[in-house]
């Protein structure tokens, strides 16, 4: 029993210690904020317009009734509208999301490109020029 849980304790540390557990956890840490930014943006900026422009009615305040509270039971209701302000917010951080990778892979593909316009063409060593008139020698022997 204790071999294999120090067999486990050691596969957890190999895991523990790869670099792709931090690149996870600073993506985590990182998108957990970006989530709040762009939640930010849905709930203080974005729903006041719409609520605006559609003469004051919001979303999340939309609601179901589906038993009218009698003496000591409450209310049972159906917070429809919550969960919709909750699609929408996720639609807009996908989207803010899709539109800062695709910002990226276009800058990432750019500076690729430009970096293999500034390098010299690849020059073959003594070597490797000796070893290709060795091949060619050798092919034509045959």
């Amino acid at each position: 029993m204790i071999g294999k849980t120090r067999g486990l304790f050691a596969e957890f540390k190999s895991f523990a210690i790869k670099g792709n557990v931090l690149e996870l956890a600073i993506a985590v840490v990182i998108g957990g904020a970006f989530g709040k930014i762009v939640s930010s943006l849905v709930a203080d900026i974005i729903t006041p317009l719409m609520a605006m422009v559609s003469g004051g009615a919001e979303v999340k305040h939309l609601a179901w009734t589906l038993r009218q509270s009698s003496g000591l039971d409450p209310a049972v209701v159906l917070n429809y509208g919550m969960f919709l302000q909750n699609i929408f917010d996720f639609l807009v951080i996908a989207l803010s999301i899709f539109m800062v990778f695709k910002l990226l892979s276009v800058a990432r593909q750019r500076l690729f490109r430009l970096g293999q316009a500034d390098t010299p063409q690849y020059e073959k060593t003594p070597q490797e020029r000796l070893l290709e008139e060795i091949r060619d020698l050798l092919t034509r022997r045959k």
